[in-house]
C-alpha cells in the first residue's frame, strides 16, 4: 500500500478560509483513501518536532518558518505537492520578478524595503496603487492596502515596517472587472468566477487559462489559483497566484482531481 502524508496549512496563513482550507486537505486525504492509500495528515506545527516518514507528501504549508523547513524535509521524499520551491515563489518578492521574465501580463510592481527613504521609483508607476506585504500572502487585512494618492506611498510604506515586515510589494491598480480562478495543471479542471461586474467585459476564457497555467509553469505550481483582472478592453492581466487555495466552490470535483494526480505521481515511483 502507497502511505502518503498531507501536511494542512497553519491557521494564521487561511485568513477567513480556516474552514476551507482545513476541508480541502482532509477531503483529498479521503479521496486518496478511496482509491487505496494510506494517509496522514499532519499540522504544519508539527513538522519541525514530528518525523514524517512517508515518502510521498502533498502540502499546503505558506508560511516561510514552514516552507523554509520542508525544503530540508524534501531532500529525502520522492515528491512534495506543491514543493517548497514553488511555494517561495509565490511570496511577491520573488512572483513580481518570474511573471516579468516569463513575460505573464502582471500589473508593473516594485519591490520596496519598508525602511527606505527613497521613493524616486515612484515616478515609474500609476496614480493608483496596491501596497501589500512582499513575502507570503495577506494574513490580514491590513497586509493589502489600496492607495489612490501616490504621495501617500511612504507613509504606508513606513506602517508597514512598523508591523515588523521588511519589504513590500507596490503594484499598479487595474481598472477592470476581478476574476478567481482554480487550477490544476495538467488536468481539464479549471474554474473561474467574477467578484464584480464594473464592466461587464467580455474576454477569451481560453487565454484566462493558458495564462493561468503559463504563471503556474513559471513558479513551479500543480495545484493553485488565483486573481485576474479583465479591463473594458478584454485585456487579461494576472495579479496573484496562490500556491493550493481552498477550492471552496469545487471542493468535491477538485479533491477527486487532486488525489488523483498524486496517486499517480506516486505509482510511477
Amino acid at each position: 500500500m502507497i502511505e502518503i502524508a498531507g501536511i494542512a496549512r497553519k491557521t494564521e496563513f487561511s485568513p477567513n478560509h480556516v474552514l476551507n482550507d482545513y476541508l480541502i486537505i482532509q477531503k483529498t486525504a479521503e479521496e486518496l483513501r478511496k482509491i487505496g492509500a494510506k494517509v496522514n495528515v499532519y499540522r504544519e506545527e508539527n513538522i519541525f518536532i514530528e518525523e514524517i516518514r512517508e515518502d510521498f507528501v502533498f502540502s499546503m504549508v505558506q508560511s516561510p518558518a514552514g516552507s523554509k523547513h520542508l525544503l530540508d524535509i524534501a531532500k529525502n521524499k520522492k515528491f512534495v505537492i506543491n514543493s517548497p520551491e514553488s511555494v517561495r515563489n509565490c511570496y511577491r518578492y520573488n512572483m513580481n520578478r518570474i511573471m516579468e521574465e516569463n513575460t505573464i501580463p502582471f500589473p508593473k510592481s516594485i519591490i520596496a524595503d519598508t525602511g527606505t527613504t527613497d521613493y524616486s521609483f515612484l515616478h515609474s508607476l500609476g496614480e493608483k496603487l496596491w501596497i501589500k506585504r512582499g513575502d507570503a500572502h495577506a494574513v490580514q487585512k491590513e497586509d493589502v492596502v489600496f492607495i489612490e494618492d501616490k504621495s501617500r506611498v511612504p507613509e504606508a510604506v513606513k506602517t508597514f515596517g512598523e508591523r515588523g515586515l521588511k519589504s513590500c510589494a507596490i503594484q499598479n491598480h487595474i481598472e477592470g472587472d476581478t476574476i478567481k480562478f482554480y487550477s490544476i495543471l495538467g488536468k481539464d479542471l479549471f474554474y473561474w468566477y467574477t467578484t464584480d461586474l464594473k464592466y461587464c467585459a467580455i474576454f477569451d476564457e481560453a487565454k484566462l487559462k493558458q495564462l493561468a497555467n503559463d504563471s503556474a509553469k513559471a513558479l513551479g505550481l500543480e495545484i493553485f489559483g488565483g486573481d485576474a483582472i479583465v479591463t473594458k478592453d478584454s485585456e487579461i492581466y494576472i495579479v496573484d497566484i496562490n500556491d493550493w487555495p481552498s477550492f471552496a466552490p469545487i471542493r468535491e470535483k477538485a479533491s477527486k482531481v487532486i488525489a488523483d494526480l498524486i496517486y499517480q505521481k506516486a505509482v510511477k515511483y
